[in-house]
């Protein structure tokens, strides 16, 4: 695959139907979690709405890369879909630190927490907002044309570069997240098998898990395709956009769908309106911790 000609901004000939396929995806998801999230359930999810918003991201991105396919050599579309899709990652990731937050407050676990619960959440999303500000800086200048061609080339170099960095910020931060979350579960499972069995809190921590790796994997991949360069085998070849960033995140998004955290947010309203002992030894708990305000 040669370099790219002055006025080309794709080394093939972006896929209209693959395109359609996922705005089509990631718009049915997306509204799913809209209704999840604000409309279904008792209690208003509101700590999802980055997570929405980086979904609105996905669907916006692939709409413009339609329009893309449909002129491949118009600027705009190009932009919006390379940095909507760049940047939608970083969003969802602030909702998933939130999560483990919350499961930590459902399981009355924060003393097994090797960061406590309130700072938790501050230190994870304080590492999203830098990878996500360094991503759209990047991203920025990466498709600036201004200038002479030796500026532009300088100026796409170090908007690369930008962007590693803030690829390199999201894994970092969220290989000590992954390392925080399993290993609260683990210096907690004495307290969790005390908890009741209906209380619902593995099959979150599991999808935790699950949508981190995704998303982790995802991240990895777009390092890699920086690294290489628009003239590198990742970023001249579509489908892997389509396997490794599109199907990836999307797989994120269903799965959070068949388990969504809004429940968590219900199980929290249950878990305070429970006042008696004898409601909770109805439910089978052996010890309250589980259902202290």
């Amino acid at each position: 695959m040669g370099r790219l000609e002055e006025g080309e901004l794709y080394h093939y000939a972006p896929s209209k139907v693959a395109a359609i396929l996922f705005a089509a995806l990631f718009g049915i998801s997306t509204v799913a979690h809209i209704y999840q999230s604000w409309i279904h359930q008792r209690r208003k999810a509101w700590f999802m709405t980055a997570f929405l918003v980086g979904a609105l991201f996905e669907v916006v991105g692939y709409a413009a890369r339609i329009l893309s396919a449909n002129d491949p050599k118009a600027r705009n579309p190009f932009i919006i879909q390379t940095l909507l899709i760049l940047l939608a990652p970083a969003l969802m990731a602030a909702t998933i630190y939130m999560i483990l937050g919350r499961i930590i407050l459902l399981t009355s676990g924060e003393r097994f927490a090797l960061i406590r619960r309130t700072w938790l959440t501050k230190i994870f999303v304080l590492g999203d907002v830098l990878s996500f500000v360094a991503q759209g800086i990047g991203g920025g200048m990466l498709s600036n044309n201004n200038g002479t061609i030796q500026e532009q080339i300088d100026r796409q170099k170090l908007g690369k570069n930008i962007i590693l960095v803030g690829l390199w910020i999201q894994i970092i931060f969220f290989g000590l997240f992954l390392l925080v979350a399993i290993l609260f579960q683990f210096r907690g499972r004495h307290h969790f098998k005390k908890l009741p069995a209906g209380l619902g809190w593995e099959k979150h921590m599991y999808t935790l898990y699950a949508v981190s790796a995704l998303i982790l994997v995802r991240s990895l991949f777009r390092v890699a395709e920086y690294i290489q360069g628009v003239d590198g085998f990742l970023y001249s070849h579509e489908v892997f956009l389509y396997i490794f960033d599109a199907l990836l995140i999307f797989g994120a998004m269903a799965a959070m769908n068949v388990v969504h955290p809004a429940d968590i947010a219900r199980l929290l309203k249950e878990k305070d309106s429970y006042s008696s002992l004898s409601e909770m030894e109805r439910l089978g708990s052996t010890a309250d911790v589980a259902y202290r305000a």
